[in-house]
């Protein structure tokens, strides 16, 4: 990041747009997210709390009671909600890119693909105790999803190192990605 592109104004060029980051179950953004945020003087959102808390109960739960198609409505309307916010680093389930619907809402803020390799995922999922209803179908949803996170405004590499490198990363990102939106649109006569 140059010096000019400080975070303070960074975070004043983002003009309150919400951070929006995707990705597989694994991928960090329950651990990227608050250290984004805090970077950026953001607040930050774990979607599944919200979506939990709505329920009353946890996401296998939810998954076991109403099925995917009902998480997968639940966690519609969560989104919905939070876009109507600002200033937010929103860290998403990993599946909120398999409904079409959800991209309008996506798409107001900047979508960041957090990117990490199925062999790291997998190791990250295995030592993690939180249950993960979809995690014997990891190689399939990898395979479905990676051209829907490929649709993200910035994607980085967060297989390596820890959070506060792949906050790098998309701080690092981020200007350029602001600087081509923020260009002059022509159209060809």
């Amino acid at each position: 990041m140059h010096p000019k592109d400080s975070v303070p104004s960074l975070a004043e060029r983002l003009q309150g747009l919400n951070l929006y980051l995707v990705g597989m179950m694994g991928s960090g953004k329950s651990t990227v997210g608050p250290a984004l945020a805090t970077a950026l003087g953001y607040r930050f959102i774990d979607a599944d709390a919200v979506i939990s808390q709505a329920a009353g109960c946890p996401i296998p739960e939810i998954f076991s009671r109403d099925g995917e198609a009902g998480f997968r409505a639940l966690e519609r309307q969560v989104l919905q909600q939070i876009s109507q916010w600002h200033s937010l680093v929103v860290a998403t389930g990993g599946g909120v890119v398999t409904t079409t619907a959800n991209w309008g809402e996506l798409q107001q803020g900047v979508v960041i693909w957090l990117d990490v390799a199925e062999e790291l995922l997998l190791a990250r999922l295995q030592a993690d105790p939180t249950p993960r209803p979809l995690l014997n179908r990891l190689p399939q949803l990898l395979e479905e999803r990676r051209p829907l996170y490929g649709q993200a405004d910035l994607q980085v590499n967060a297989g390596c190192g820890g959070p506060e490198t792949v906050v790098a990363q998309i701080l690092e990102g981020l200007p350029p990605l602001l600087k081509a939106r923020s260009a002059p649109q022509t159209t060809a006569p």
